[in-house]
This record gives C-alpha cells, sequence and structure tokens, in this order.
C-alpha cells in the first residue's frame, strides 16, 4: 500500500476497528457519483445535476438529552424568553466588540440575553443581571426556550434554530454562512445580515423583524414540515 496521509491513516484506523476494508485512497472513496446529501430537504433542497446521483437523507441529528446546567435553567425561568447570541467556532475579529453591540442591540428591544462565548470568547459588557454568559450547552434544549438566535450561519446552528421553530439572525462569517442564512431568511424564519459586522444599527433593524410574530409564526410552520428522520433513513440505507 503506498504512503497514506493522515485522514487516510485515521480512516483506516477506524475501518479496520469495525472489520471494514481498508482504502487506499480516500479521496476517491469520498468523491463519487452517487454522494448522500445529509441537510434538511426544506431547510436546503438538492438542485438535480447529471453530475452526481445524490441521496438526500436528511440532516444527521444525534439526540441530546444534556440538562441544561442550573444557572441557565434559573435565568430561564426568570422572566420572558430571552435572545441567544452565539458565533460559535468564529473568532469574530473583524468586529471591535460584537459581545457589546449584540447585548446593546437586545437591550433595545427589551429583551434580556444568553450570551454564548465560542471561540470569539465573548463576555458580558457589564454587570447587567440581564445577560448570562454561557459555554457550550445543547441547543435542542435551549433553542426551543429562546425567542430569537442571533448566530453566525453555521450549518448545525442554522438546522437547530429551525428545528426548533425559533427565528434567527444570521450574521454569516466564511464559507457556506452567507449560504444558510440566504436560505433561512428566504424561508422567512429569520433575517440575513448584510456583512459580517456586526453593528447596533444592523442588528436592531436584524431584531426587529426576528422578533416580530409573524416570524414566529413562520418558524414555526417550518419546523413542523422539517424531516427528524435523516440519520435514521442513513442507516436503513446502509442495511438496505
Amino acid at each position: 500500500m503506498p504512503m497514506q496521509t493522515t485522514s487516510e491513516r485515521s480512516s483506516n484506523s477506524h475501518r479496520a476497528s469495525v472489520g471494514l476494508p481498508l482504502l487506499d485512497n480516500v479521496r476517491d472513496h469520498v468523491f463519487t457519483r452517487g454522494p448522500w446529501l445529509a441537510s434538511d430537504p426544506v431547510l436546503s433542497p438538492w438542485l438535480p445535476t447529471n453530475l452526481v446521483d445524490t441521496v438526500h437523507t436528511g440532516a444527521w441529528i444525534w439526540p441530546d438529552d444534556r440538562p441544561l446546567p442550573a444557572a441557565l435553567e434559573a435565568f430561564l425561568n426568570a422572566g420572558d424568553p430571552p435572545v441567544y447570541v452565539g458565533f460559535g467556532s468564529m473568532a469574530m475579529s473583524a468586529s471591535e466588540d460584537a459581545a457589546r453591540v449584540a447585548i446593546e442591540a437586545v437591550r433595545a428591544h427589551g429583551r434580556r440575553v444568553i450570551l454564548a462565548r465560542g471561540w470569539a470568547d465573548l463576555a458580558p459588557s457589564d454587570d447587567g443581571q440581564d445577560c448570562l454568559a454561557v459555554g457550550e450547552v445543547n441547543q435542542q434544549a435551549l433553542f426551543p426556550r429562546v425567542s430569537a438566535v442571533v448566530h453566525h450561519g453555521g450549518a448545525g446552528t442554522t438546522t437547530a434554530a429551525a428545528r426548533a421553530g425559533t427565528p434567527q439572525l444570521a450574521v454569516p462569517q466564511v464559507v457556506d454562512q452567507p449560504y444558510w442564512a440566504e436560505r433561512m431568511a428566504n424561508l422567512g424564519i429569520g433575517v440575513a445580515h448584510h456583512g459580517p459586522v456586526p453593528t447596533f444599527e444592523s442588528l436592531s433593524v436584524g431584531l426587529r423583524t426576528a422578533l416580530a410574530p409573524k416570524t414566529r409564526e413562520r418558524a414555526t410552520a417550518v419546523a413542523g414540515m422539517m424531516r427528524a428522520d435523516g440519520a435514521t433513513a442513513a442507516a436503513k440505507l446502509l442495511f438496505a
């Protein structure tokens, strides 16, 4: 067998552990004419092409039954549903103070804030009791209990918020994030921020739409259309 890359050695190690044959070339194994698309057909419809024969299984979701931290539960129960603000693995280096402008914009709408630290290490700008900073938490448990989700437009966060029926305001940064922001906005379940740098004014305008009752109604309706069995569908195909 020719010299392998790090990814090939890692893949073959896992394959060997479950009794699968080893691969000479991971790339040729992955890039085929029959790829599986693990996204929700409502949120991310596949446009047919004669280049590949795609199997659209639906999003692969691992059920998360972890409880929310006690401090977060107490905060949620202490008032009206807050707005979640978090940019995941995005460093937000182009933004002078993403946390401060987000908190001020949310407060301007009379809402409390859950601030996810993430890779940008977001932190509250003051000691206000209307803002709680959290680390990694169970989004499946949290998102149905917030009034809106302000995020970076990542595939996972967009899908989690959409499945929860919660309106979104996406501030896309890189790669596929503008696509997810656009899809979410086209569905009427939230707002796609223009440009990667949020300001008080831009977030305030976006939140006005995201927090509107009609957006919540549409988000609830779309959540009811989404598939919940993408991983199950893929597993059945594997063992068919």
